[in-house]
């Protein structure tokens, strides 16, 4: 194996998609991984996007990028509909496999993936990189070290605003059947930041609302109706005994921004950021025996990222590369252990956002016991 881990990227852009935003910047700046390859639609923007980042390949067809000898893993970064056809393709040619949230557009989908890269013996990472943010890493060991004591409430906010438009490149996640909504993406990233936190739900009964039934389209100044959901609410109880409540909103202005708070018998802590938790820095604060909180130092030894991985956006990103090279370059994926999440990790969360949705359109609890 080469010295670096040569990455071909699926959706390679030179403008402000996610992928030019987080994904290559941090391939740039990784001591693990070296930008072997991009690739786009066309021929021009693939090309394009080689000259700005420094890639060696560029192609207009992911099926030829994947047949490469030159490439040892696979990142898919394109709109969650088209998730599934590239990563089972990657799979099937051996390839390691980095697929941004959601994994598929269903559960279904995301099944099959996850059981095709077990039985090719192939280490995976899925974009819930609010798993590897260094505040929640540190939260999590002071939870399991006995900080709070026995956790006995739970609360999660997020609240986002620009819910009444989209420009025209985003409309498309107004189909609630495309995969790509609040209930999906937001409420994903930040209920799957909790249970690794905090624990699995063992009972939660929910209530998912689009409220915005129309969005502005800025591109074209249309009205569009909507299906997908953006305001979910959760209440239920988690496996530790802990109650909890979640509200995850898409609302007009000014969102309050991510915050989740753990109380518990012997102390509190609680995760502060301006956006999801995947997305922005995370600031720590906890409370012992007392009523007064104080800012917590996050260790260096949780931050994995390469020196010069920009912040922001890109940081997450960035250390979930390092410990996917890491999974891969150890061989963990044999031994059954991963550093990062996984396409398993992903397939468990698919299967908590559907029963968020039967517990909903049921009226009633859903229980995991």
């Amino acid at each position: 194996m080469a010295d670096k881990l040569r990455l071909g990227l699926i959706g390679a852009s030179v403008k402000g998609t996610w992928s030019a935003r987080s994904h290559l910047p941090a391939v740039q700046a990784s001591s693990e991984m070296e930008l072997t390859a991009v690739c786009t639609t066309r021929a021009d923007s693939a090309e394009a996007a080689r000259r700005a980042y420094g890639a060696r390949l560029a192609f207009d067809d992911y099926r030829k990028m994947i047949a490469s000898p030159e490439i040892d893993a696979v990142a898919i970064v394109v709109r969650v509909p088209s998730h599934y056809a590239p990563t089972k393709a990657a799979l099937e040619a051996g390839k390691h496999v980095y697929c941004e949230w959601p994994l598929g557009r269903t559960t279904g989908e995301a099944v099959e993936l996850s059981a095709l890269a077990k039985a090719k013996g192939l280490a995976t990472a899925v974009g819930l990189q609010a798993r590897v943010n260094p505040a929640l890493m540190h939260m999590k060991e002071q939870i399991e070290a006995g900080f709070v004591g026995e956790v006995m409430a739970v609360h999660v906010s997020l609240m986002r605003e620009g819910v009444l438009s989209r420009p025209s490149h985003r409309t498309w996640q107004r189909d609630a059947e495309l995969g790509a909504n609040t209930l999906t993406i937001a409420n994903g990233h930040t209920v799957d930041a909790m249970r690794f936190v905090t624990g699995e739900f063992s009972r939660l009964s929910a209530v998912v609302a689009t409220q915005a039934k129309q969005w502005l389209d800025t591109g074209t100044k249309t009205l569009l109706d909507v299906t997908s959901p953006d305001n979910v609410l959760l209440a239920g109880r988690l496996a530790n005994g802990a109650v909890v409540s979640v509200h995850i909103g898409a609302i007009p202005f000014a969102g309050s921004g991510y915050r989740m708070e753990v109380y518990g018998r012997g102390g509190t802590l609680v995760a502060l950021g301006e956006d999801s938790p995947q997305l922005s820095e995370v600031f720590l604060h906890g409370a012992k025996g007392g009523n007064t909180l104080a800012p917590m130092r996050v260790p260096e030894r949780f931050t994995v990222a390469a020196p010069g991985t920009p912040s922001g956006e890109a940081f997450n990103v960035g250390q979930m590369y390092t410990l996917f090279a890491r999974s891969i370059r150890e061989g963990a994926i044999s031994r059954g252990e991963s550093h990062q999440p996984t396409f398993a990790t992903a397939v468990d969360l698919h299967r908590l956002v559907d029963a968020i949705k039967e517990a909903s359109d049921g009226d009633r609890a859903v229980s995991f016991e």
